[in-house]
């Protein structure tokens, strides 16, 4: 069986947003504006108004991680999230220096808009990981 490349879908309130603060996070890129298009600004100024900030992509500059798509609903989030992504900054790492590090990629993306909720400490079974929400308050872990 071949292994197959995958996109992660979020619903959210403003797409661009969202995917810029992603970007930061994980050292994703935006990719170009369609053709014709300076910016994604100008790209977006010639939708019609129902259409503008529907969407918006960010994708792995090496190409190795899922495409994330981001896309406009009506709706807000109402209820803890059924997938999360964890964001792996401490791999290898173990005891204080690992805690050590994700506290520092912690405050790096609480200045970035996103909410510290709890830190679960190691257990003996389990390594130390926090546990966040992003700029709408999707959850994800700093593992």
């Amino acid at each position: 069986m071949s292994i197959r490349k995958f996109q992660v879908t979020f619903d959210c309130a403003s797409p661009e947003r969202v995917a810029r603060f992603w970007c930061e996070v994980l050292g994703y890129v935006v990719p170009s504006p369609p053709a014709g298009h300076a910016t994604w600004d100008d790209y977006n100024d010639s939708l019609p108004p129902e259409k503008r900030d529907a969407g918006f992509v960010c994708s792995d500059p090496t190409g190795e991680g899922p495409r994330l798509y981001f896309q406009r609903v009506p709706e807000g989030k109402v209820v803890k999230n059924r997938v999360h992504l964890c964001v792996r900054v401490g791999t290898g790492l173990v005891g204080d220096e690992r805690l050590a590090t994700l506290q520092a990629e912690c405050d790096r993306l609480i200045a970035l808009g996103a909410e510290h909720e709890r830190t679960l400490l190691a257990d003996g079974e389990e390594e130390s990981c926090i546990v966040m929400r992003d700029i709408e308050g999707n959850e994800f872990c700093l593992d």
